[in-house]
């Protein structure tokens, strides 16, 4: 074993693959995933990027909506950018839809249509990294290829009862690296996989007190023999969260209220949003800001303050409810352009943020507290 590693007892590895592969069958009936029932490679990718930073339990409906609308490679290739981001809409992390696209494409054009299995060749399409080609290779094709993501390295942490930062790619290439020969070919490369997933999913979990007396590898872990198991996974601290505070504009024409697209590149690129403003604004600078847009107000009502986390940044939010007179237009030269719709329209074909989803509510039982 490469001594640079940073990692100890890594001699324990070879031991954990078999029990984990004699556990999983049984676990795989307890809890079964609409992926694993046609696990192509197409439907593996998708619920692999999918699956990212979300529940298992969460994917599934929009798995299911995402490929009765686009089925395979060539639907998802040529879809529409509205369609794809409204299907995508709740997911969070637009661009792991704009890559499933770009890579879509280019598998159109260079390899006719399907999921290159060279590993090489997989992770150089957009959005697919060491742990999703991992994924896909082993699910789909069984191939040896392990993927490591946070499962993989809390379990193994454990097990090993190893200090090394799991924030840290070095960590993550060795623990690639001393599995990588450990692996087997066919169906149990995919089952290992899978195995890992399920274990971190369900028994040694990253929030709380894992599961011990239920883990297939609790005779084998060095953390659970000291008593020590909450004290792995090691974590590099992340950064502070930055905080930033909007005002949102609920502008209402009739029965339509306005919606902005946000810019190409960003946060939440090219996906609609409700009008806003930076900092908390007041009635009075709300109806100063309209007027630069030639809108006039006939009433305000405030709405209550909201809060969404992204993955560095926290947004604190307050709303407005404004009722529009009639007639109104935006100015030519605006630098804001907006587009009127219906409530049934943004919710059938708009894909606005979960940011701004606190909202929604709103559009369909406006409150009656006006400020005149």
């Amino acid at each position: 074993m490469n001594q640079t590693l940073p990692l100890s007892h890594t001699d324990i590895l070879p031991d954990i693959l078999p029990p984990l592969l004699q556990w999983y069958p049984a676990q795989a009936d307890n809890r079964q995933l609409p992926w694993r029932e046609s696990p192509n490679p197409y439907h593996t990718w998708l619920s692999e990027i999918m699956l990212q930073q979300t529940r298992a339990s969460a994917v599934i409906p929009y798995y299911e909506r995402f490929l009765d609308a686009l089925p395979d490679i060539p639907a998802l290739a040529a879809a529409d950018e509205t369609l794809l981001m409204k299907l995508w809409q709740g997911l969070g992390y637009y661009s792991r839809a704009r890559n499933l696209q770009k890579a879509a494409r280019i598998i159109m054009d260079r390899h006719h249509g399907k999921l290159p299995q060279d590993q090489s060749a997989l992770q150089n399409l957009p959005g697919i990294g060491p742990y999703t080609a991992g994924a896909i290779g082993a699910i789909a094709w069984g191939k040896p290829w392990p993927a490591v993501d946070g499962n993989v390295l809390r379990i193994v942490s454990r097990v090993l009862a190893s200090s090394a930062d799991i924030a840290s790619a070095r960590t993550r290439r060795a623990v690639t690296d001393a599995l990588s020969p450990l692996y087997p070919s066919g169906s149990s490369a995919g089952a290992l996989n899978q195995a890992f997933m399920d274990l971190g999913a369900t028994i040694c979990l990253p929030h709380g007190a894992p599961h011990c007396p239920r883990c297939p590898l609790a005779a084998l872990c060095l953390a659970h023999e000291a008593g020590r198991e909450q004290d792995f996974p090691v974590k590099k601290a992340a950064r502070p969260r930055r905080v930033e505070q909007y005002t949102v504009l609920l502008l209402r024409q009739g029965n339509t209220y306005a919606l902005h697209q946000r810019p190409k590149k960003g946060l939440l690129a090219g996906l609609w949003e409700f009008p806003n403003l930076p900092g908390k604004a007041a009635s009075q600078q709300i109806r100063k800001y309209l007027r630069q847009y030639g809108l006039t107000a006939d009433s305000l009502v405030p709405l209550p303050e909201a809060r969404h986390i992204f993955s560095h940044v926290e947004w604190k939010l307050s709303g407005w409810l404004i009722c529009l007179a009639a007639p109104c237009c935006i100015v030519a030269d605006s630098s804001l352009p907006l587009r009127w719709v219906t409530p049934q329209e943004i919710a059938k074909t708009y894909s606005v943020p979960a940011a701004f989803s606190h909202y929604l509510p709103y559009l369909y039982h406006p409150t009656t507290k006006s400020m005149k």
